[in-house]
């Protein structure tokens, strides 16, 4: 399943996880070490640079935090992002530089790559965000399913095509420069690969090709 792939979702330079996430094949496959990763990378960023602000919590200077921001490590705040009025981080978070976590937006196990906006009212659990991907206002990902079951990935064209995850709590996988329209929800296992968009009030899941736009569930076309 090529189109699920880190290769050919994600630039890897424009997250400070680079070397973590070259680790895998696949980008689900890095959410359960995320906690352990900032723990461990946290104590060697350049004190000039980055100042800690609790337990397990690393700001970068020239970042903007909101007073009434709520920060709970682990967690990498990285150069230039913003985290706007009433964010909420729960904590095994990274965002990326020059990101964007605005009013009311909760993330949780999550890695931002650099140049993300989630800035109005969104949830972002157990996902990982690629290079300027944006998520419109409402938008969210939902990460666990209504039974409670493992989670397992599928191609849209292809359903005998599928991989097991062995995750009960797994969100989306962004690719770079992905669009979701607001008030969509992005279902457990949604995979959307790069440059693609996703209209408003969608209901996605599946492995979404790169370069595509995502209407239905009957109605993806490619970009022209």
């Amino acid at each position: 399943m090529k189109n699920a792939q880190i290769a050919n979702l994600y630039t890897l330079d424009e997250t400070i996880a680079k070397d973590y996430l070259s680790q895998f094949t696949y980008p689900w496959e890095a959410l359960k070490g995320i906690s352990d990763f900032i723990k461990e990378l946290g104590p060697t960023l350049d004190s000039d640079i980055y100042e800690k602000r609790g337990e397990n919590i690393w700001v970068a200077k020239n970042a903007k935090v909101a007073p009434t921001a709520c920060l709970n490590g682990p967690l990498i705040i990285d150069e230039e992002a913003e985290i706007r009025h009433c964010a909420f981080v729960r904590g095994s978070a990274i965002i990326g530089k020059g990101s964007v976590v605005g009013n009311s937006t909760e993330l949780k196990n999550v890695i931002i790559f650099n140049s993300v906006q989630v800035p109005h009212y969104n949830y972002v659990g157990d996902s990982i965000l690629g290079y300027k991907s944006h998520m419109g206002a409402g938008s969210i990902t939902s990460n666990v399913k209504s039974d409670k079951t493992l989670v397992v990935v599928k191609d849209i064209y292809d359903s005998k095509e599928e991989i097991a995850t062995g995750l009960k709590k797994f969100g989306a996988m962004l690719g770079d420069y992905v669009e979701v329209g607001c008030n969509s929800v992005l279902n457990p296992g949604t995979v959307i690969g790069k440059n693609s968009n996703v209209y408003p009030l969608s209901r996605v899941r599946g492995v979404i090709p790169s370069n595509s736009i995502y209407k239905d569930e009957k109605n993806v076309i490619e970009k022209r």
